[in-house]
């Protein structure tokens, strides 16, 4: 990757996120930290209000936004490819609203990547069984709370078919077994469970605040699922 190419890609790194450590650009880009101070000092210098602060890292000043983006063949195409499988493997809210993102992202595609795309759509195809089938409009609204660490209000029936009411506390999504799983603090259990998303008859996000600060990391979690990561 050359410099100008490298530039355009950092600044495109720090406005996805809020802060980014000068470590963290380094090892996305494979440079040195010295070689991050020299990209940010240049991007500042080109105009581009670049802001840094302390134990947390750089951002890029609120109020700045890119100009529309350029995306390459191979990069349209792998988002064509990426909405069959988020298609095949999530639930009907991340669907739409997929769905709608892409359809924003293709608004910017010159006429000619647009006419691949979509004769690329018409040759590409997921067949998956019945039994992965998922029309519940639950993962957004998980996605939201665990963002926003609040507690959900959910009835959940079991394997063993018994329903019960649980107020839990969201801290992340796993797929696996061929299903989506919330792992969260159940306060009628007094413990963690996982909860899988389509046995959730009903959910509500109650807008109430974690009563527990610090979660175990999911990482740490799903050390104990019967799986082989």
């Amino acid at each position: 990757m050359n410099r100008i190419d490298r530039l355009f890609s950092i600044l495109t790194f720090l406005q996805s996120r809020k802060y980014v450590p000068a470590e963290k650009i380094a090892d996305k880009f494979d440079i040195s930290v010295r070689t991050v101070y020299r990209d940010i000092k240049a991007l500042g210098e080109s105009g581009i209000p670049i802001s840094f602060e302390p134990q947390r890292g750089y951002f890029v000043v609120q109020g700045y936004f890119l100009p529309p983006v350029a995306f390459s063949n191979e990069e349209a195409n792998a988002l064509l490819l990426t909405e069959v499988l988020v298609h095949g493997f999530t639930d009907k809210s991340i669907r739409d609203h997929y769905t709608t993102a892409l359809n924003k992202v293709k608004t910017v595609l010159r006429s000619a990547q647009k006419d691949g795309v979509e004769a690329l759509a018409d040759n590409i195809r997921l067949q998956l069984p019945q039994r992965l089938n998922n029309d519940s409009e639950y993962l957004s609204i998980l996605q939201t709370a665990i963002a926003n660490k609040s507690r959900v209000k959910l009835e959940y029936t079991s394997s063993k078919e018994e329903t019960s009411i649980r107020e839990v506390e969201p801290i992340g999504l796993i797929y696996y077994a061929f299903s989506w799983h919330l792992i969260a603090w159940c306060h009628l259990r007094q413990d963690y469970r996982d909860f899988k998303v389509q046995r959730i008859v009903q959910l509500q996000d109650t807008g109430a605040a974690f009563s527990i600060k610090e979660h175990i990391p999911l990482g740490e979690f799903m050390k104990q699922l019967p799986v082989d990561f």
